[in-house]
């Protein structure tokens, strides 16, 4: 992996289970459940879920070559939401209401947990997405110059 990408990966590691466990927590108190034991177990679960399928998921997309990423980082953390919804439901949490948009995009994303940028997910991922993606466009222009290609 290139010093961008790993520096992404790094930053991602340090806040996903805090990221997933604010998002269930967030949704258990609007829809006034009350934490307990069992619960608490659970949230750290799939905290710990998320955490590890996000570490080997981005870390494998990351190291692609940038010719061969078909979608972008934030799509795997998008995808990472099937943990915290897992024990959303489980708890009893109703589904929240969503636009067409959502819906379509992320069909089952029910609780609308899928992040849209990266202060989504926290502050900090800020700044190493935009670098990674600023060096991704220019590993992608300076190829297709090289090809002939403007």
């Amino acid at each position: 992996m290139n010093p961008y990408a790993e520096q992404l990966a790094d930053a991602t590691d340090a806040v996903t289970a805090a990221w997933a466990r604010r998002s269930i927590r967030a949704l258990l108190r609007a829809a006034g459940v009350a934490e307990d034991d069992r619960l608490t177990q659970r949230i750290e679960q799939a905290a710990g879920e998320t955490e590890s399928y996000v570490r080997a998921a981005l870390r494998e997309f990351l190291a692609l070559d940038v010719d061969d990423q078909r979608t972008n980082p934030l799509a795997v953390l998008r995808s990472a939401v099937r943990f915290p919804t897992a024990a959303l439901r489980e708890a009893g949490v109703p589904e929240v209401r969503r636009d067409e948009f959502e819906v379509r995009s992320f069909p089952d994303d029910v609780y609308r947990l899928s992040p849209a940028t990266w202060n989504d997910i926290d502050e900090s991922l800020q700044e190493p997405g935009i670098i990674w993606g600023a060096w991704k466009a220019k590993t992608v222009l300076d190829r297709r110059r090289a090809e002939g290609k403007r």
